[in-house]
């Protein structure tokens, strides 16, 4: 294991957050929806979240266990900040939404370790959003006009974004619920 850490912290941090940002965008919705329209090509947010991304590589890269590649683990770390730096200064062009991909594709392992092998059948909602992490974060990643032409349909609509923010309301509700009650 990776991260040591169980299904009821996963459920408790992962429910809170989800409800804290859900019920920030209910609340200042207009604001919201703006700033998700600047978020994919903000240079700003691109470098917060590349710096984060990197750190989180670096320290998980220094710590795992990398069997017979050992051997080459100051070479990996040394191409994780050099990459780091090479995608901040010439990547510009949606640089937030590439960062956000890793940091969503990194983020997915932990939730995945926390559910591995425990037999209640609530862990899918912990499984099911790390599938979705993988699966955004890839598409975010490779070709990331995607988030942009997503967070346009969202903010298309008068009543898209709000219920979009109900919905991750009720998930990390959901996940509270199950972490508190049901996850031991």
């Amino acid at each position: 294991m990776i991260y040591p850490v169980n299904l009821q912290t996963v459920g408790l941090v992962v429910g809170t957050a989800l409800l804290a940002t859900h019920l920030l965008a209910l609340g200042r919705s207009k604001d919201c929806a703006a700033w998700l329209r600047n978020f994919p090509r903000s240079r700003a947010a691109g470098t917060v979240l590349i710096i984060l991304a990197g750190i989180w590589s670096f320290l998980l890269v220094r710590q795992m266990d990398l069997g017979e590649f050992a051997r080459l683990k100051n070479v990996m770390l040394l191409a994780i900040v050099a990459g780091t730096f090479l995608a901040w200064r010439y990547v510009e062009e949606f640089l937030a939404v590439r960062a956000l991909g890793m940091l969503a594709l990194l983020a997915a392992e932990p939730l995945l370790e926390a559910a591995f092998l425990r037999p209640e059948p609530s862990r899918l909602l912990v499984v099911v959003l790390a599938y979705a992490w993988i699966v955004l974060g890839l598409f975010w990643v490779g070709i990331p006009w995607i988030l942009r032409d997503q967070i346009a349909w969202l903010t298309a609509g008068k009543n898209r974004l709000p219920a979009a923010a109900w919905g991750g309301v009720l998930y990390g509700a959901a996940l509270i619920a199950c972490a508190a009650f049901l996850w031991k």
